[in-house]
């Protein structure tokens, strides 16, 4: 089953994660072997920068310095940059012909099922598993039934619903890679990143890039080379389109000097803001097209950045991630556009694993890394024991927990460690330590994590009672949504946003990129509660912590600004807020 593989992080931790299944379901293997191989395509597959640089730059070693990265697991990844081949994935692949990849992203679908369906009914892959839902073979076999079918369907068409379209943390890093190549080139003048990956949108259906060059047939030359494309579909002197090889197509537009702020303006979009704009624009006796900004005379007067439009129209200028035509055009003329968070406001990080529970680095690792980039304390979250998958611990493990946040404590100089759990909402609202735990943490926690497709009404009456509690300080993850792989949980939002306004709870939003939790549109709508928010990144290990940007990203489009954020204050001012707004 040899074929030709694309080496990019996308594709290596996809072949790592159907690895783990199928070790999984043969049963062969030891669960720590299957573990290993799932936190391997957990790191790949989170990972902020390629892992071929790495490699290229570092060998192996490099690789093995990467987390939960062994010396057997980090030779399969350097055969397949080298060869384009996995030799164990595909003996693996040959045993077991099933396209575990594709149906474990099914809701409810996990390696185990897939096989037996395999099994059973000889599904491969999504093709089939369609068939068999529509003609109802699956409500027939046991273990399945009339409501998991239902299920299945659903998560079927769930994920079609977000075809074409790619997470904006695996579509950005590459968008950053194949710019910082073009400026290192000397070949371009200013090259700046367009589309809904500058607006911040959790999902992006392609990448556009501007640049400005004196020698347009080279910079197409050198962006058609990259290893990052696939193939080339168009190739122009003003335009290129190629498909890259993590599977979203990307386009590279030479635009002149005189008229990269209109097209930058006019190539971030969104739509419906532009469309606003250009009436302005007319209003004000102008002409503004992706050429440039013309008075009545035909001449273009914003030849710089996308800045000079809005100020030659009289407006602010809006933050990419606010263009939705959502209010921001009418403050913009109002000159009372407000200062929207970003990375240089986070203090802290709020959602932190360790080995303790589901995380890969110990406490001390966690808070070195986090004091690297700047933040001045975390808090360890640990998962409770009803998440026995995650290493959950009990009332009586966390006595020894809190031991071993102390001692790292006394080792670590310029960072402050708190003490804290992602406590579990059991399914009658109660938490799941004692109280006499909860009252040594710093701050707490608290997410819904298992139970999921609870009525409405029960839903919100568990979260309401959870909330009202007196014990939690930050809602987890809110909706426990995965984009294009999980709807939210079916609760009445407004009744959860009160009850946390009421009781002083502030909402996260989860940086992590499958999940923007809460997403922008319901960040708006806590906001209107009067609902701080802390920004985490949810990390399990040291790298996690870079994907903090897509928290700020989606906080920004939530138009949040830095006094609604907790942990943008410092820790003295942090500790004292909590159940106090």
């Amino acid at each position: 089953m040899k074929r030709n593989i694309a080496v990019d992080n996308k594709t290596i931790s996809e072949m790592l994660e159907e690895i783990a299944d199928i070790l999984e379901v043969e049963g062969e293997r030891s669960r720590f072997e299957v573990l290993a191989y799932r936190k391997a395509a957990d790191t790949i597959g989170n990972l902020q920068e390629r892992v071929e640089d790495i490699y290229r730059k570092s060998g192996t070693e490099g690789l093995m310095e990467l987390q939960g990265i062994g010396k057997g697991i980090a030779g399969s990844i350097a055969e397949s940059i080298d060869t384009g081949h996995m030799k164990k994935y595909d003996l693996l692949k040959k045993k077991f012909p099933v396209d575990f990849n594709a149906m474990t992203k099914v809701p409810g679908l996990g390696a185990k099922k897939v096989y037996k369906l395999y099994l059973e009914l000889g599904i491969r892959n999504m093709k089939n598993l369609k068939e068999a839902v529509v003609k109802h073979r699956i409500m027939k076999l046991e273990g399945f039934g009339e409501r998991s079918e239902g299920e299945i369907k659903k998560g079927i068409a769930l994920l079609e619903s977000s075809s074409g379209r790619m997470l904006l943390g695996n579509a950005l890093p590459e968008a950053d890679s194949i710019i910082k190549k073009i400026k290192e080139s000397g070949l371009a003048e200013k090259v700046e990143l367009a589309g809904s990956a500058r607006r911040m949108r959790e999902t992006v259906g392609d990448l556009d890039i501007l640049v400005t060059t004196n020698d347009s047939e080279k910079v197409m030359d050198f962006f058609t080379s990259m290893k990052e494309i696939g193939r080339v579909l168009l190739r122009g002197p003003t335009k290129t389109t190629v498909a890259l090889k993590i599977g979203i197509n990307c386009d590279l537009r030479v635009v002149s000097t005189s008229s990269f702020g209109a097209a930058l303006q006019y190539f971030v979009g969104s739509k419906d803001h532009n469309v606003r704009v250009r009436e302005i624009a007319i209003k004000k006796g102008y002409k503004l097209n992706e050429y440039g900004l013309f008075n009545k005379k035909n001449r273009n007067v914003a030849v710089g950045d996308d800045s000079e439009v809005y100020r030659k129209l009289g407006m602010q200028y809006m933050p990419p991630e606010i263009r939705e035509n959502k209010g921001e055009i009418e403050l913009s003329l109002k000159g009372k556009v407000p200062r929207l968070v970003e990375i240089a406001d986070i203090k802290g990080d709020l959602h932190v694993h360790t080995n303790h529970s589901d995380g890969s680095s110990s406490i001390s690792e966690m808070a070195e890394a986090a004091k690297s980039i700047g933040r001045e304390y975390i808090g360890i979250t640990d998962h409770t024991k009803s998440e026995p998958v995650a290493n959950g611990m009990d009332d009586k493990k966390f006595m020894k927990h809190f031991a071993d946040i102390d001692r790292a404590v006394k080792n670590i100089e310029g960072i402050s460690i708190l003490k804290s759990a992602e406590i579990d909402i059991l399914k009658d609202g109660s938490l799941d330590l004692k109280d006499s735990t909860l009252d040594m943490m710093d701050y707490r926690l608290a997410s819904v994590h298992t139970n999921l497709k609870m009525p409405r009404e029960e839903m919100t009456k568990r979260v309401v009672k959870a909330l009202s509690s007196g014990y939690v300080d930050i809602m987890g993850h809110p909706t426990d949504r995965i984009i294009g792989g999980r709807e939210p949980i079916n609760m009445d939002l407004d009744k959860v946003f009160q009850t946390a306004a009421d009781n002083g709870v502030v909402m996260e939003i989860d940086s992590f990129p499958g999940r923007l939790d809460l997403g922008d549109e319901n960040i708006i709508k806590a906001k209107g509660y009067g609902i701080k928010f802390s920004i985490d990144t949810d990390s399990h290990d040291a790298d996690h912590f870079k994907v903090l940007r897509y928290g700020i990203g989606t906080a920004r489009r939530g138009w949040l600004a830095k006094s609604e954020v907790i942990n943008a204050l410092q820790l003295e001012k942090l500790i004292k807020s909590f159940r106090k707004f």
